[in-house]
């Protein structure tokens, strides 16, 4: 059973099957958006949809964006296939639909890519610079803090400050450096492309495009929208919606594998790949083939296949200190800043789990809880307390659910670890973790300092 996408692509390619099932396919696809996984199972599908099996070997050819050559490309659309019969050029992560209407979008994409796929974070940089006319040497040793906010601003279209910029351009830069990556001046050479997609290609050659992202102002794209269709798979809102949508396909490809998950597993997956939907569904499928023939994934299965990530040690250093354990604190707090993570990100973690707290101790002190026992295990929580909090969530936005929105095991952990604070001390420490932003951010006073002794003081 295949993952579905949302209902209104998801009807969309289905359409689009059922035309190629009727004789009735088009010249060109056209299939973009955010969700890589969900993009690369549309393109397969309406390939072998057009190919007969026994004819993608031979019929079905492939051109990757970061090598693709426009001449080739249109030379091999007007050529028919040496055996006949229908032929398909699937082209992924073009680039022909990037210019500086879309640098925002990439570099989005680089950012989400920064620490799980750093060599296609790198390509997206070098793109990047293309579009922007710079040079990697001219960034070069620290040659990107001479970039203004208005320089930057201009060519992605929104405010980013410096301070922002530096927790991730640096380690672009020189990872690209080191691998002797670098921008590649192309001449824009889509014009050509959508000149033979105007006056046509034999009826039996069929062409599919993929990219992350497109600028709509663009000749080529209005072009494939008359002869063609466009197919875009949006990531969901929210941390929610994108959380419910990966556990969703999730399940499918559970029962089709015959296994379960105990919900630390479920919390580790997230916890490792952010609930984005190609890293979750990737380790899925090592997971199902690492645990073999046992029939449940554990949380230590996670571990050992993946291994420890940066979101691994936040979740370490947040673990920390509800225990109030101040050297794995201290040592965590080492880790994520020897790994490169900003201060002022480490900052934001810690008052994201306080207020967590907050929120789980103000819970238990209303009386809304009185089923909560901080002994109970984690399945009589989801029969006898989860019900209540799930009420308490309904019809409130996000930002009043807070606390009540997040997954049912986190809710757990938290209203057992509030029970280790005063709902006065949480609130103190979050008015001391207000200082330390404002200090950080006025001052030139040592952030580690600034951490190390929040964390001495919270875990006495």
């Amino acid at each position: 059973m295949e993952p579905r996408p949302s209902p209104d692509s998801g009807e969309l390619l289905d359409d689009m099957l059922r035309a190629i099932e009727r004789g009735q396919p088009h010249p060109c696809y056209l299939i973009c958006g955010e969700e890589e996984y969900l993009i690369r199972k549309a393109a397969d599908k309406i390939a072998a949809a057009i190919l007969p099996s026994s004819a993608n070997d031979l019929n079905l050819f492939f051109m990757d964006g970061d090598n693709e050559n426009i001449d080739n490309l249109c030379n091999s659309l007007m050529t028919a296939p040496l055996l006949g019969g229908k032929k398909v050029i699937l082209v992924r992560n073009t680039r022909i639909f990037h210019s500086r209407g879309t640098t925002s979008q990439l570099i989005g994409q680089i950012r989400i890519n920064l620490d799980s796929d750093l060599l296609k974070a790198a390509k997206d940089f070098c793109l990047l610079l293309t579009i922007a006319g710079w040079s990697l040497d001219e960034l070069a040793h620290s040659g990107w803090e001479k970039i203004t906010d208005d320089e930057w601003s201009e060519l992605i279209g929104e405010r980013e400050n410096a301070e922002e910029r530096k927790s991730w351009l640096p380690k672009i830069v020189e990872f690209c450096m080191d691998h002797g990556l670098k921008a590649t001046a192309k001449a824009d050479q889509t014009e050509l492309l959508g000149d033979v997609l105007s006056r046509g290609i034999p009826q039996d050659n069929h062409l599919i495009l993929t990219t992350d992202a497109i600028d709509k102002r663009k000749k080529i794209y209005k072009i494939i929208t008359q002869i063609g269709k466009v197919l875009t798979f949006t990531q969901a809102k929210g941390e929610a919606k994108q959380r419910f949508l990966v556990m969703e396909m999730a399940r499918e490809r559970l029962e089709v594998a015959e296994k379960k998950m105990t919900p630390g597993a479920w919390t580790a997956i997230g916890r490792k790949t952010g609930f984005s939907l190609r890293g979750s569904m990737e380790a899925l499928d090592k997971l199902i083939t690492y645990t073999g023939d046992r029939a449940v994934i554990q949380d230590a299965d996670v571990d050992d296949v993946i291994g420890k990530t940066k979101e691994d040690t936040v979740f370490d250093l947040t673990g920390s200190l509800i225990k109030k354990d101040l050297a794995a604190a201290l040592m965590s707090l080492d880790e994520l800043l020897d790994r490169g993570t900003n201060h002022v990100q480490i900052l934001s973690m810690m008052v994201r789990e306080i207020r967590l707290l907050l929120h789980g101790k103000i819970y238990l002190t209303s009386g809304v809880l009185k089923s909560f026992d901080q002994k109970m295990d984690y399945n009589r929580f989801q029969k006898a307390v989860y019900p209540a909090v799930k009420e308490m969530a309904a019809g409130k936005s996000r930002e009043a659910k807070h606390l009540a929105g997040m997954h049912p095991y986190v809710i757990y952990n938290t209203l057992r670890g509030s029970g280790r604070f005063s709902k006065d001390a949480l609130i103190a420490h979050l008015d001391e973790l207000v200082d330390i932003d404002i200090a950080l951010k006025t001052t030139a006073r040592d952030p580690k300092l600034l951490l190390e002794r929040f964390i001495v003081k919270f875990c006495e």
